[in-house]
């Protein structure tokens, strides 16, 4: 049952297939079998039970919330969560336990979805591995998969497979771990630059970043305010435009959310593929990018060609400027966000008691690791009162020409943009910490940043395995509030590429336990 899809299993939870106490039961099961992940940082198991036994009253007396009651997810850790630990993986929240819900959790909740735990990022989200936070990096579950595994003992010739982990992406990289080892059918990341379609394409599952003010920031703890979006991640985009359709809409605590009503996502079928158009940028066909990343991506164009849509090259002239632009805006706003944790009002306070200011010093180094600090340190840079002008106030014009190159190629008539979201499939950890972080968030984020700074829509979807046996996803940008015709599309090239599930045999012993009765519960929901 773990297997089927959230719309599937919400499904079989009203046919009285399975209970929700079962389902929770067995996802906090997996969860400790496939603890060798780092997934999640705290595992929130009484509240999912009891959230369990009160959805399986209201099945019982045919009062379901919806189609996430029931439903197993899980939350990246930093989203503020009432009565549960949220840390953002840093010692400077160590300990901290928010008393309210962010929006989009109390939504979830709201629904009966039953919340299995806070999981691993990058401190504060920061990164694009999820291997810099206090609890230790996120391992791929594709590091144990059958596929991968198969062909490295074609190449490893004795060596220790255990040490040739990979990475997840980040920062939301324990999301998209949780999702794809299947303990939980959806989960939350953030996405500030790719950090939740960076790792789903990694980890085999899509990646959504809604259009920004679609979905509610509040109680997201901040990394960058006009780029931060809560994201995504499930096994299909299906499931993906369920959750979206929930957590959409006005929320009179975030200034920044859309006033109009937002309708259920319910994706139509793609029919008329003619009245279609794809853009392919032509800047994003990069010396970096790999020769397998390059031929899937070429070979998903010529899919949509084939199939009577319209497939153009286009240009965002400004492309190569936004990796620049983004980082000075983006520290700019950590060194602003990061200023209230002081060690005043709650976090982390050192011992120190010298001074206020000594004290304030000392806290800070202690609950920060070296990447927040240096990203302090750059941000209260570029806002010194001598560079203002020439850093910030230069990036933000960059930044509306970036934004001004997709209006013009979305006015021209292009519905959906196509791209890589990575430059290539998920690499050992050994391999990946070689580079510091900026460098690593740099190349990793190269296809995703520009969207978050214009304000768009887009989801990575799982397209094919490598020649490693490993996930390569494909990135669909679309048009600001177009979110439903996004999904669309990526729904239907989802169904065309029918990626393959992931074998996780060689992670548990009873993996099959997964797919129990898979063909009678197929059978049953049709």
């Amino acid at each position: 049952m773990l297997g089927r899809t959230l719309r599937e299993v919400s499904e079989a939870l009203k046919q009285g297939l399975v209970t929700p106490t079962e389902l929770c039961q067995r996802c906090l099961s997996l969860i400790k079998k496939t603890k060798i992940l780092n997934a999640y940082i705290t595992v929130s198991e009484e509240v999912a039970l009891k959230q369990a036994e009160e959805s399986e009253k209201r099945y019982k007396k045919g009062h379901s919330l919806g189609d996430l009651d029931g439903i197993p997810v899980a939350v990246k850790d930093n989203f503020s969560t009432a009565g549960i630990e949220t840390t953002c993986a840093s010692n400077m929240l160590k300990g901290y336990v928010p008393p309210y819900n962010a929006t989009v959790v109390q939504k979830l909740l709201d629904q009966g979805a039953l919340l299995m735990g806070k999981t691993n990022l990058d401190e504060f989200a920061m990164g694009s591995g999820s291997t810099d936070g206090i609890f230790g990096p996120v391992k791929n579950p594709w590091s144990y998969s059958k596929q991968y595994r198969e062909k490295r003992k074609q190449k490893s010739h004795g060596e220790n497979e255990d040490s040739h982990w990979l990475i997840t992406g980040g920062s939301s990289g324990g999301s998209a771990a949780a999702v794809s080892a299947f303990t939980c059918f959806a989960a939350l990341g953030s996405d500030t630059g790719g950090s939740t379609r960076n790792p789903a394409a990694h980890c085999g599952v899509v990646g959504l970043k809604p259009s920004y003010g679609l979905v509610s920031r509040h109680g997201l703890i901040p990394l960058v305010n006009s780029m931060d979006v809560p994201g995504i991640l499930t096994r299909c985009v299906d499931d993906a435009a369920i959750v979206l359709g929930i957590l959409a809409g006005h929320d009179p605590k975030d200034s920044t959310t859309i006033q109009d009503p937002v309708k259920p996502f319910t994706l139509p079928s793609l029919t008329d593929m003619s009245k279609l158009c794809i853009g392919i940028p032509k800047e994003y066909l990069t010396p970096e990018l790999s020769s397998e990343v390059q031929s899937l991506w070429s070979k998903a164009a010529n899919l949509f060609e084939s199939e009577g849509a319209k497939v153009i090259e286009v240009s965002l002239p400004h492309t190569s400027y936004s990796i620049v632009c983004y980082h000075v805006l983006c520290t700019s706003e950590v060194a602003s966000n990061m200023a209230r944790f002081d060690g005043l009002e709650y976090g982390h306070r050192c011992d120190t008691d010298v001074s206020t200011e000594a004290m304030y010093a000392a806290t800070r180094r202690e609950g920060f690791n070296d990447v927040v600090r240096g990203r302090i340190l750059s941000g209260n840079f570029f806002l010194l009162k001598e560079n203002y002008e020439n850093y910030f106030v230069k990036a933000q014009k960059v930044r509306r020409l970036i934004a001004r190159d997709f209006v013009n190629v979305f006015n021209s008539g292009v519905d959906v943009l196509l791209t890589p979201t990575t430059l290539s499939e998920a690499v050992p950890h050994t391999e990946f910490i070689r580079e510091d972080n900026r460098t690593r968030s740099a190349q990793d984020d190269l296809f995703t940043q520009a969207v978050n700074m214009a304000g768009l829509p887009a989801v990575s979807v799982p397209m094919a395995l490598s020649s490693q046996g490993l996930p390569i996803g494909l990135q669909f940008i679309g048009r600001a509030f177009c979110d439903q015709q996004l999904l669309t599309v990526a729904k239907w090239f989802e169904k065309q590429v029918q990626f393959p599930v992931i074998q996780l045999q060689e992670l548990m012993d009873d993996c099959s336990s997964i797919f129990e009765n898979e063909k009678l519960a197929s059978a049953s929901l049709k």
